[in-house]
């Protein structure tokens, strides 16, 4: 069961899941709060649930199920074509954790990611300067103990 508390007239957003199920849940909920464009830092040690919710975020927008979103670590970016309220949008998988300084982020060609219909979604981009400059927000998903999970998403803009 998830619960959500609104923090800071709607720019906050705590939710506590107790699951995977659960953070699929909130990834689908959160898909209504993400209006493109919009790049956010998804934070988490190993094994919180990022790609977890990212799943949800795709299921509610059409673009992909569940069980078809895997993490990008090795292929460090995966797209998936959905729609948001009737118009289409990108959503945007990366993760960078393999990837040692700017010069190799480069080649992936975040500007170009970057249109009005896209939804980017950055696992450990805090690690690039470049990327934290362009961030409008972040997901923090944080271990409680055992499968219980607390996910803070900060909108900064929009």
């Amino acid at each position: 069961m998830s619960k959500e508390t609104p923090v800071a007239e709607g720019r906050i957003h705590e939710f506590t899941t107790l699951s995977g199920a659960d953070t699929v849940e909130v990834g689908r909920k959160l898909a209504a709060l993400l209006k493109p464009p919009q790049l956010l830092l998804l934070r988490g040690d190993l094994g919180t649930g990022k790609t977890t919710l990212v799943k949800g975020i795709a299921q509610a927008l059409d673009a992909a199920d569940p069980d078809e979103v895997t993490s990008p670590t090795f292929t460090l970016l995966h797209e998936y074509d959905g729609t948001q309220d009737g118009k289409p949008v990108k959503l945007f998988h990366l993760d960078v954790y393999r990837l040692e300084g700017e010069r190799q982020l480069e080649t992936l060609g975040l500007d170009e990611l970057l249109t009005p219909d896209a939804l980017v979604l950055v696992e450990w981009g805090d690690k690039f300067k470049s990327i934290r400059k362009r961030a409008t927000g972040e997901i923090v998903i944080t271990a409680e103990g055992g499968d219980a999970r607390k996910i803070t998403v900060t909108l900064n803009k929009g």
